[in-house]
């Protein structure tokens, strides 16, 4: 009788049921259809749907290096020479080489028996004729630390920039507290974040060793810094720093220090640790450290930076950490410096071999 009594409810009564299932079907259909179709989208849109940016720039090369077991401590930077054929890793540890040498083939060709290093943080490799040489930016404590230094590709001590062993913020004499990172220009201008976590915020650019401008302290407003940590220069001069307490970039005139605006919206979950440009010009190539990520951004054109927008991500494994990134002009491959992970990997563009 039960049954019977079901079967011929009045068709009425089953109005309101058939209403509610296709209200919810439409809102399935509203909630859900934009993550399988979108693909590139405004930062904010992307923090919320992790999966929906995915082209492939970039692969894995799980060749590189053909011995890992030289990485002995914790890697914190890499740098690629622009003209030889060197790869140069960072790391920190006690009674470990704090330079290790490379190609981009992954043989290993030596190590640094400095002793003048103490606690690598930034490393950049810079061709200043006739030569190529290397920037290190030291984070120590002891006599050698809170500077600046360049080497010879062989790790021969060429110049020190700062007040070794003092941290401050001084110009004249120049000091330094925790220098993140430098990079230095094709025009050999050299551009210093200085304050990894130490007394100071800024930026500094030089030229022939004397302080062309300088921008920064502590804030969150326009050319104020939380933890500058990585620095770049795109191709039509504008400086980039990843400003890493403030999850933010920050854009200046290259020539005259000028505030251009700032991008935020594409860190929400977590800050830039490191800023470089690909080899084609196109995209930064941005490192979160907390989340595991590389995302790469396009360039703006001249003019308004206009919004910050994701074009591409790499998600790499749990707590493997990618501090400092670097690109190789002549390969386009990209080389992460991994702390957690403790060794630096190679990707290399989809669209080469």
């Amino acid at each position: 009788m039960f049954r019977m009594n079901w079967m011929f409810v009045s068709v009425k009564q089953t109005k309101p049921l058939v209403v509610f299932i296709m209200i919810v079907s439409l809102l399935s259909l509203w909630i859900f259809l934009p993550t399988r179709f979108t693909n590139s989208a405004p930062a904010g849109y992307y923090l919320e749907l992790p999966k929906v940016v995915v082209k492939n720039l970039y692969k894995l090369d799980t060749s590189w290096p053909n011995f890992p077991e030289y990485f002995s401590g914790q890697v914190f930077g890499v740098a690629v020479d622009p003209v030889a054929d060197i790869v140069y890793v960072a790391q920190r540890g006690e009674s470990i080489p704090k330079i290790l040498m490379f190609t981009e083939k992954g043989y290993f060709l030596q190590k640094w028996n400095t002793t003048t290093i103490e606690m690598p943080h930034g490393i950049f490799a810079a061709y200043t004729a006739p030569l190529s040489s290397v920037w290190v930016t030291d984070v120590g404590n002891g006599k050698y630390g809170h500077t600046v230094k360049q080497y010879t590709q062989s790790g021969k001590l060429l110049q020190i920039l700062g007040t070794p062993g003092t941290p401050g913020s001084g110009l004249n004499p120049l000091q330094f507290d925790q220098p993140a990172e430098v990079f230095v220009s094709n025009k050999e201008e050299i551009y210093i974040v200085d304050g990894d976590g130490g007394l100071n915020n800024r930026l500094i650019k030089l030229t022939n060793q004397e302080i062309a401008w300088m921008r920064g302290e502590k804030g969150a407003g326009p050319s104020q810094f939380y933890i500058p940590h990585s620095i770049t220069e795109d191709n039509v001069g504008r400086i980039w720093v990843a400003d890493r307490g403030n999850k933010r970039l920050q854009v200046f005139d290259a020539a005259s220090g000028e505030w251009l605006g700032s991008w935020s919206s594409c860190f929400i979950d977590d800050a830039p640790y490191s800023v470089r440009l690909t080899s084609d010009g196109k995209y930064f190539v941005v490192a979160q450290l907390n989340v595991n990520r590389i995302v790469f951004l396009p360039v703006p054109s001249i003019g308004d930076i206009g919004p910050c927008l994701i074009e591409d991500t790499i998600q790499l494994a749990a707590d493997v950490k990618p501090h400092l990134v670097d690109v190789s002009r002549k390969t386009g491959a990209i080389y992460v410096a991994e702390i957690g992970a403790r060794q630096a990997q190679k990707f290399i563009p989809t669209n080469k071999k």
